[in-house]
Formats: structure tokens, sequence, C-alpha cells
């Protein structure tokens, strides 16, 4: 075959091309790895070990009206090489017109999508072994304030983990003792038996602690800030100590108008709202015994999903029942019984809420409805469930009643919204035994004689008297087995066991 002139050279230009690709391709990878061999790691990566010192950090301030700038310049004037940080949640504005020098630093903790993940982390900025938690308004008086609050941490550590400088203000700071609960959502607030040495404060203050503590909490600089460590404080059992060093407030009142003061207020609510949330509270006590609720309620759903195996999902993060779900429970129980007695229905207290009244004379803490057994021929009585055959009801106080989908039997709902309820389970007796038409794959849902029910007896639940059988021991080792009342169980134990103590 003859090779033609133009194919020739064609081919030498392919090879040509080839060549030069491949000697392009080499230089480039050399090239990239000297890149490699050259380039350091960022410091801020890799911070360098902490040094001896305070950082004063600035956490809790209004975008729109605050006096950080002032603040900062008021420690620069005592101590010009003094590390000051102010960490906001995005960038402020109005703009912070902070000092110009290198040891004044802003931090945006919300992480930018332009940014490497070290710039939003304010653990990188600060680099002493101590950080000062300043509040926004104040004035530096002394050099040695910060000094003498860190003398007093040296002289007292190993007893607290924090100490705290009051601010000079019309409410006087006040020392709690503060109880957290996780496992019942709740935090309980009370006076403390000292005055100096607690668990929690209210009120503005100077906090200084080491700075390794501060960021191996889980959220070290969630809003409201001396809320968020308190709470994290108490879980680990640590204290704080409030000094004799004191700072003044250069501003008071901080806000110069009520608008800026109703905004502020707004955001304080959502931030504490938000808070508790996020660590899982429902329910706070406050020093003087009023309650605060951060749950649901009959405008929000219950706080849990549907319950799969009889294992609702607060239990594998091992809580027992939210203190809201229970509220509402107790109120729609007391509130069915009481139509019920009022319309002439028996009824009796069934399965675990039995189980809960002898043991506990309440729900069980971690259940999440309540049953009661009444006589089927006793519905007729009723007018709500006499008309609910025809579809749900909701009554006039809210409440939702309704035929179940899984049986003959009625279910009464907390609400439209919140399905937490109460069920009703008809009975009839037969042959001596009490029987009914829908049978649930439980344990304790079996046939029983009558002569439990006759006659039924009153018994301590929830804060009110309701009916339960006769001889209700032997009634409920007869559903669950012998030693019930004493040996406390979770519905599954398959799934998931209660932890003994």
């Amino acid at each position: 075959m003859r090779v033609t002139l133009c194919q020739a050279v064609l081919a030498f230009a392919i090879i040509i091309n080839l060549l030069i690709l491949y000697y392009v391709s080499r230089l480039q990878q050399q090239m990239l790895h000297r890149h490699r061999d050259h380039v350091q790691p960022s410091p801020r990566l890799l911070p360098s070990p902490l040094r001896p010192g305070i950082t004063v950090l600035l956490r809790e301030f209004e975008d729109f009206e605050n006096y950080v700038p002032s603040v900062a310049k008021s420690f620069l004037k005592e101590k010009p090489e003094q590390p000051i940080v102010v960490a906001a949640d995005a960038l402020p504005y109005p703009p912070i017109v902070l000092p110009n020098v290198p040891n004044v630093q802003l931090v945006v903790l919300k992480p930018a999508p332009d940014q490497p993940a070290h710039v939003s982390r304010p653990e990188n900025y600060v680099r002493t072994e101590y950080v000062a938690l300043v509040p926004d308004g104040i004035k530096v008086d002394s050099t040695r304030q910060l000094d003498q609050m860190l003398e007093e941490f040296k002289t007292n550590q190993g007893q607290v983990q924090m100490v705290a400088a009051p601010v000079q203000s019309l409410t006087p700071l006040l020392c709690l003792n503060l109880n957290v609960s996780l496992k019942e959502w709740t935090a309980e607030y009370s006076t403390a038996p000292s005055s100096k040495l607690c668990s929690a404060l209210k009120g503005d203050a100077v906090i200084l602690l080491r700075t390794k503590d501060l960021f191996n909490f889980s959220a070290p600089l969630a809003k409201p800030l001396l809320t968020s460590l308190f709470i994290q404080m108490a879980l680990r059992g640590w204290k704080v100590r409030i000094l004799d060093v004191s700072f003044s407030s250069a501003h008071q009142p901080l806000l110069s108008s009520s608008h800026n003061q109703w905004k502020a207020d707004n955001r304080a609510k959502a931030n504490r709202v938000q808070l508790f949330r996020a660590f899982g509270i429902k329910r706070v006590i406050l020093e003087d015994g009023k309650e605060q609720w951060f749950g649901c309620s009959k405008e929000t759903p219950r706080c849990f999903g549907t319950i799969h195996d009889d294992t609702p999902e607060y239990l594998y993060q091992n809580r027992w029942t939210p203190p809201c779900c229970l509220k509402a429970l107790r109120e729609t129980t007391k509130y069915v019984i009481n139509i019920l007695e009022t319309s002439g229905v028996r009824y009796w207290l069934e399965g675990g809420t039995l189980l809960g009244a002898a043991r506990h004379q309440d729900i069980i803490p971690w259940d999440y409805d309540v049953d009661l057994g009444i006589y089927l021929e006793d519905i007729p009585n009723c007018e709500l469930l006499r008309n609910v055959e025809s579809g749900s009801i909701v009554d006039e106080k809210g409440f939702v009643w309704e035929k179940a989908i899984e049986g003959d039997f009625y279910r009464i709902q907390y609400s439209e919204h919140n399905h937490l309820h109460v069920d009703l389970w008809p009975f009839y007796p037969k042959n001596g035994m009490m029987t009914k038409d829908t049978w649930m794959d439980h344990r304790q849902d079996i046939e029983f004689p009558e002569h439990f029910l006759k006659p039924l007896v009153p018994l301590q639940f929830a804060d009110f008297t309701a009916l339960a059988p006769n001889n209700y021991r032997r009634f409920l080792e007869l559903k669950f087995g012998e030693g019930v009342i004493e040996n406390p169980e979770y519905p599954n134990p398959a799934l998931k066991r209660l932890e003994k103590n």
C-alpha cells in the first residue's frame, strides 16, 4: 500500500502533538509535586499552644445599638496589647467600627461557602489560657481588674470552674442553684444557700474561665450566653464563685429608646426559646417557683412522632416522656373521666395506666397515652360516645372524640393538632369474664374475671381520684406478671431496657 505525501505529513503532525502533550503533562506533574512539597499548613488549621494571659470576648450585644467599640477601647486604654475578640452570628449591620489594631478581631460565626471552616470557629482566635466573657456597655476602672479575677480563679482552682465579677447596675447579681434533668426535660432554679458559691447566676457579670473549658462545651457561645453556659455547667457539676471585684456599667440604660428595648426583649425571648429547644429542655422552674413551658401545647403537634414497637423515640435518647406531654395527658384524663362519671359510664384505670397509679400515683414517667376500660353497655349513656359513631367530634373544650381506626375502641385526643390521647376500651361480661371485640398484640390485653370490677375502688391518680379494680395488685399481676409493681421496665425490653440505678 502506497503512502501519499499528505498522509505522511498528517501522521507526522499527530506524533508531534502527542509528544508535546506528553512533555506538558510531565512538566505539570513535576510542578504540582514541587508545590505540594513547599506548601505549609495554614497556622489557623494548626493553632499554636495557648499562651499565658486573658482574651476579652464580647458575645452578647445588639447590632442595631451597642457600645462594643467603646468597651474595646476601655480595655485597650488600660492595656494596649489586650487581646479582644468580638463574636457575632452574622456580620453586624450597621457595621461595628472596632479599633484598627491586630489584637482586636471580629469573628463571624455563620459559616460562609467561600471561606475555609476555621474562619468561623472562635476557638482559633482565642489563643490565651483564659477568657473573660464581657457584657456590652461595661467600663474598665483599673488595669488590675482582670488580673485580680485571674488570681482569685487560681486560688479557688479545684473548687470552681468559673469566677464572676458583678457589673454594678440597678439589678444585683443573684447566686442560684441549677438542677438540670435531661431525662425529664427540665431545668430547675433555686436560691443558693451561699451568696458567693453557686451553679448559676442571674444578672450581668464578667465571667472568667479557662479557654479549654469554654470550648469543650458543645455549645460554647449559644445565646443567651450565661443561661447556656450554666446549663452545661450544671450537667457537669461545676460551680462559679462571685468575687468582690466588680465592673462599672458605663451606659444605664443600655438601649436609648423604648423601641430598641422592645426589639432586644423580643430577640432575647426568641434566643431563650431556641436555646431550650436545642438543649431539649421543655420545662423551666424559676427560683420563685413559677414555671415556663417550651414544649408542645394544644396549638402544636405533640413532642414525639409515631410509636414503633411500643418504644417511643425519646427512650432511645435516654429520656422519658416530655413534661408538657404528661401535663396534657393528665388534663385529658381528668376531663374524660369527669364526662364519663357525669354520663353514668362505668370506667376503670386499665393496663399501664393502672400500673402507673399503683406505682407512682400518676402516669408512668415514660408512658405516652392513657388507657381506661369502660362497660360496653354504658356507651349509649354518653352523648359524645354515642354520636362519634358517625364521625369525629371536636367538643367545646377543643378535645377530639373519635372511633379508633385500629378497632372497636374510642380515642379522645388533646386537640386537633396535638394527638396525645386517652383510649377507652369497651368490655362486656361473658360467663363471669370481662372480654371485648378488639384485641391488641399486648401481653396485658387479656380477659379477666368480672369480680375485679365489683366493686370499683377509688385510687389516687395524677392529683385527682379515679376508679380502679378492687385488689388491683392481683389484677396487675394477672396482666403483667408477679412483682410488676416493684420491678419497673420499659414497654418492650427486647428493644430498650430500663437502666437500673
